[in-house]
């Protein structure tokens, strides 16, 4: 997700301060959910071992799938970002989506 580690006393509001046995150890800064966006789909490229604009449709699809459970549509320009990673059109991946939610529908 791209989070990075601070002491607990630099902790900020938003920051998530980890405790062990009642003492605080760490504090997570998680990154604004459009960086975390860039470091979901890095990390889907590094688990194809190829470039996401590269993957077959099926593959393309299932990619898909995987983001709208990590909520990456609910990020501003989600739809554009990941468009442009697979090497579709917003379109494209509008269709993913419905043809999953149709699917969910009549399964």
């Amino acid at each position: 997700m791209g989070g990075e580690l601070v002491a607990p006393a630099e902790a900020g509001g938003d920051d998530v301060v980890l405790a062990w046995e009642g003492a605080d150890v760490v504090a997570v800064r998680l990154p604004h959910l459009s960086d975390s966006l860039d470091h979901i789909l890095a990390e889907l490229e590094r688990r194809h071992g190829m470039p996401l604009a590269e993957l077959d449709r099926k593959t393309k699809q299932s990619v898909v799938r995987v983001l709208e459970t990590r909520g990456a549509f609910t990020v501003r320009h989600g739809v554009e970002t990941v468009a442009g990673a697979l090497g579709v059109s917003r379109f494209t991946v509008y269709n993913y989506l419905n043809r999953e939610n149709a699917a969910k529908e009549n399964g």
